[in-house]
């Protein structure tokens, strides 16, 4: 076990793979126009598994399958994808938020208050 996940639990890993997915859902979004985009979503719990094990979270990668096939070859699904990073940056602001917590709690005890 590493000494970051002794101190921090899994909050760590998991805000790094939260930020990872944030980009790529926005960039998701971002190409919702572009013919023959594919959009891409991470396993979540495949992926931190992955990274609590020191291995590469790539394989946790997953192209989405759309509801319904567009014309153009986009497998973007605007609502899908809003949800999905509004859901996201919610996880994101919950281990943030745990993190800052855990740091605060630890310099107290490094100062003796």
């Amino acid at each position: 076990m590493m000494a970051s996940e002794k101190l921090f639990g899994v909050h760590a890993a998991a805000l790094q793979l939260r930020s990872q997915r944030m980009t790529m859902l926005a960039s998701n979004i971002a190409n919702a126009a572009t013919p023959n985009y594919k959009a891409r979503d991470i396993d979540f719990s495949q992926a931190l598994d992955m990274a609590r094990d020191g291995r590469s979270v790539q394989d946790a990668v997953k192209y989405r399958i759309p509801v319904q096939d567009s014309l153009d070859g986009n497998t973007v699904e605007l609502s899908t994808e809003q949800t999905a990073y509004a859901e996201n940056a919610l996880a994101y602001r919950s281990s943030l938020s745990f993190l800052t917590g855990r740091i605060n709690t630890l310099t107290r005890a490094l100062k003796g208050e």
